[in-house]
């Protein structure tokens, strides 16, 4: 390799350095910044072995299976993930149907102020985020609906961040976020407002596990909206590539298993919630929310070389490569889940805790 090439080379990794790190912004703005990637609560030169040790969990089934064990399993993931997502995919970990004529951010933004508007709470009132990651949607509705949002979620890492971003936002008045596990969470009974959860639940070993812990703390008479991850009615079970599919965005997402759409109502109903509404958000006239997933090609390969780059030079930890060339591969696996139609990430249904309702 000739000087002249060499240096185009190295101007070109600097240059590409220079606008991730410089222009991108700071992380509170557009998301985590690429120099600052790192694996959550877990130390740098441990990233690598807990990227492994993700892994065995599929490699060894029956451990996913065992419910007290998916807690760490869900907990090690998003140590994993949560740099990547904040840096490539911005505050709000979920999907929203596309709108023509609308940002991805303000497409997200309607998603998220849906689901309060449903709940049907006056400013003031008190309501649960149910797994709310780093808050993205947890601000956006306290913005939204001048409630007050209490948001739970299983990674330390995840708290500390919300935190910082609800202080920069200047909504922590209005946010607080609570470490722990929406399976046997630390509130009394009947104590929020309303409750919400958004693509969150898809995480719980049981469904009927969470949904019922939900109802304990909702008030008589408060509403539950969750935005679940389901395969539907197009999907064939005796098809080798849906079962493919289905089992790539089970393995990139930490999930211990995709439920069918006819499971979520008849658990709401099992453990006392009136279901109100149910339906699919993704189906037409929706537009395709995989679409976002399909134009972040380019992006991805870019932010890829970088990260690999970041990684050589002892900037991000062992591991980071490995852990954003996985999300890469799950995104093509969620695409083909929205493409066939046998997979939606917005399954939507609205219940009523009854009047009578005790814990």
């Amino acid at each position: 390799m000739d000087s002249l090439t060499l240096f185009c080379t190295a101007s070109l990794v600097f240059g590409g350095l220079f606008w991730f790190v410089c222009i991108l912004g700071p992380a509170e703005q557009k998301g985590k910044r690429a120099v600052d990637l790192c694996g959550g609560s877990i130390s740098a030169e441990k990233v690598q072995d807990n990227y492994q040790e993700y892994w065995s969990f599929f490699r060894q089934p029956k451990e996913i299976e065992t419910a007290e064990k998916v807690p760490a399993f869900v907990d090690t993931f998003y140590n994993l993930v949560t740099d990547i997502y904040e840096w490539g995919w911005g505050q709000s970990f979920h999907f929203s149907p596309s709108i023509p004529g609308k940002s991805h951010r303000d497409a997200t933004r309607i998603h998220e102020e849906m689901a309060v508007d449903l709940l049907n709470v006056k400013p003031g009132a008190k309501i649960l985020d149910a797994g709310c990651g780093v808050g993205g949607p947890m601000r956006a509705i306290a913005s939204h609906s001048g409630a007050n949002v209490v948001g739970i979620t299983i990674n330390q890492y995840q708290v500390n961040r919300a935190k910082t971003h609800n202080k920069k936002a200047g909504l922590d008045k209005l946010c607080e976020v609570v470490f722990g596990n929406f399976l046997q969470m630390p509130f009394k009974d009947n104590s929020f407002d309303g409750v919400y959860s958004i693509e969150a639940t898809c995480h719980a070993p049981k469904l009927e596990e969470v949904y019922a812990e939900i109802y304990r703390v909702l008030k008589p008479g408060g509403m539950y909206v969750s935005y679940e991850w389901v395969t539907t009615e197009l999907y064939k079970a005796e098809d080798p590539e849906h079962v493919e599919v289905i089992q790539g965005i089970e393995r990139g997402d930490a999930l211990p298993g995709l439920r069918s759409y006819n499971e979520i109502a008849s658990t709401a109903k099992k453990v006392g919630f009136e279901v109100v509404k149910e339906i699919d958000l993704a189906i037409p006239p929706a537009k395709p929310w995989w679409s976002r997933l399909k134009m972040g090609r380019i992006a991805y390969w870019r932010n890829h070389i970088l990260v690999m780059v970041l990684a050589r030079l002892g900037i991000a930890p062992k591991g980071v490569v490995d852990v954003h060339e996985m999300l890469f591969k799950t995104a093509d696996y969620l695409t083909r889940g929205g493409e066939t139609g046998i997979f939606t990430p917005m399954h939507m249904i609205v219940c009523r805790k009854p009047e009578s309702g005790g814990s």
